[in-house]
């Protein structure tokens, strides 16, 4: 039987393993899981491994020794201690650290407040009718702070409230409240704390990428290009078709302007002709 003070084999065996793969796999990042339920985690950590990012738990002092025994053989690891707090997991694969972000990101899920969490974001109650019916709950709005009233029967929040400030403590009153407004100001899922990919550490905020957005400068920057292309006549893949096609208009205009008859031309010549021979005429018959 181990003696006090002593680490049981199984820990070490653990530890063991986790400095292997955080020394092996190129990207290695620490997941808060903090609030996600036992039965979603497991679907989690699935999907996950089918992704080929398998997530190891365990206790922040087993993963503190891993990371410690890792970073003599792995450096770029060392940042990795500041973010290890709270419930946590650990992830080494090989992959793209942008790519992991939006699939954390997808994970997370709106969920009701109990009371007592910090609010991540100000919670503003819109104005609107809501489906109780008149009676006691107006009080109870009322004292949690929503601009309840009575209006034609039914009770409405008068204006736009701003119930908790970013930062602040959820009252179990406005807990109880948001919820039954179906207002649920909380998230559940995997959180991205870290990454360290080869020698380069990531921070989630840097991660944390719009990607439609980034779309859209992309296809605006391209845009522009094309723009710019055209009008220095820069010949490319993407530009030749369009400056013959504008080359041969300019030329048709100006063949048919100089009255230069081709097959092409002819046509809009003689329609031109004939539309300055009417307009000669009613100039004639109004001279007359």
């Amino acid at each position: 039987m181990p003696g006090r003070g002593s680490v049981r084999p199984e820990k070490l065996a653990r530890v063991a393993a986790l400095q292997s793969n955080l020394v092996k796999e190129p990207l290695a990042a620490l997941v808060g899981i903090r609030g996600v339920p036992a039965s979603a985690l497991q679907t989690m950590r699935r999907q996950l491994r089918e992704r080929g990012h398998p997530m190891l738990v365990a206790t922040n002092t087993v993963l503190r020794h891993a990371i410690e025994s890792a970073v003599k053989d792995r450096p770029s690891l060392r940042p990795l201690l500041d973010h290890l707090n709270d419930q946590t997991a650990l992830l080494t694969a090989t992959g793209n650290p942008f790519s992991l972000h939006l699939e954390m990101s997808r994970t997370r899920q709106p969920t009701p407040a109990r009371g007592g969490e910090i609010a991540p974001a100000d919670i503003l109650v819109a104005a609107t009718t809501t489906s109780f019916k008149p009676g006691p709950i107006v009080g109870e709005l009322q004292h949690a702070g929503f601009p309840a009233a009575i209006e034609k029967g039914k009770v409405v929040l008068k204006k736009d409230t701003l119930i908790v400030k970013a930062g602040q403590p959820i009252s179990r009153e406005v807990a109880g409240m948001l919820t039954r407004l179906d207002i649920f100001p909380l998230q559940v899922g995997l959180e991205l704390r870290a990454v360290v990919d080869g020698d380069t550490f990531f921070a989630p905020e840097v991660l944390a990428i719009d990607l439609d957005a980034r779309r859209a400068e992309f296809t605006a920057a391209h845009r522009r290009a094309l723009g710019v292309a055209l009008e220095i006549a820069y010949p490319s893949k993407e530009t030749t078709p369009l400056l013959i096609t504008r080359a041969h208009r300019r030329a048709l205009t100006l063949a048919v302007a100089a009255g230069y008859p081709t097959p092409e031309t002819i046509t809009p010549i003689l329609a031109r002709a004939l539309r300055e021979a009417k307009a000669v005429g009613a100039l004639a018959g109004k001279a007359g």
